[in-house]
């Protein structure tokens, strides 16, 4: 990948694409809090001429409304990150105890019985990161899996530490029991971001985990719409040597 500093012409696409993201997310953001701000007005007044049925569609419209703003806070920190105007921490940290913590409390689609469990090493993997946005983006991606399953299933997240040429990475699969090895085996491929109902959360972990040093990643497809490469995510991430 070319080094947008040493190309003129990718510096200004660069800085345009920067300007543009943080103008929308001012336009968006500022209407969208005002909005708020009423729908928050009208859910405290205690005026009785409002009707349950109405108190329950500013309710419905304050959810919405919030999750717009969740948005635009996303398409904020894509904006910062990709522009290099925030940087991530570098905290010590042991990733797949991190994981396990975030996957306790993961809970989308048990109501269909589909539950995360956990294999693999507990511990064993320090890394030098920014904890509250790599807690974000591994609940996003648990998320993401585990919505694809239509009923009753069992997805992994199977965490392993792997050496390759002299460097060894924290590599965690998340994919049903059965396909765990199968997903790892095949070649990789970015990530299928397109899913409906998480907003921006999947582009924003990718872009957390690059920050790192690692990949998201998905199994390659060997159909159209392969369910394997919908259902499983790879995350390889560097072991950091920290200084004492």
């Amino acid at each position: 990948m070319p080094d947008v500093r040493d190309d003129p012409k990718l510096n200004r696409t660069a800085e345009h694409y920067s300007k543009l993201l943080s103008l929308a997310v001012h336009e968006f953001r500022t209407p969208a809090s005002v909005v708020s701000g009423y729908l928050r007005m009208l859910q405290r007044d205690s005026d009785p001429t409002l009707s349950e049925r109405q108190r329950k569609m500013v309710d419905e419209a304050g959810k919405s409304c919030a999750r717009i703003i969740a948005i635009v806070d996303e398409l904020s920190d894509i904006g910062k990150l990709d522009g290099g105007l925030i940087s991530l921490a570098k905290q010590p940290l042991d990733l797949f105890t991190l994981i396990k913590e975030v996957a306790e409390l993961v809970h989308e689609a048990e109501d269909r019985e589909v539950h995360l469990k956990l294999r693999g090493d507990d511990h064993g993997a320090p890394i030098a990161g920014d904890v509250p946005r790599l807690r974000v983006a591994f609940d996003a991606i648990f998320r993401a899996i585990l919505r694809e399953k239509p009923g009753r299933s069992t997805v992994i997240a199977d965490r392993r530490l792997v050496s390759r040429d002299g460097r060894t990475s924290a590599v965690v699969i998340v994919s049903e029991e059965a396909t765990v090895q199968e997903a790892y085996d095949r070649e990789p491929v970015s990530f299928f971001e397109k899913r409906g109902g998480l907003g921006l959360a999947l582009p924003l972990a990718g872009r957390v985990i690059e920050g790192h040093g690692g990949r998201l990643s998905s199994p390659k497809p060997l159909l159209e719409d392969d369910p394997l490469t919908r259902g499983s995510a790879i995350i390889s991430l560097p072991i950091t040597e920290l200084k004492r």
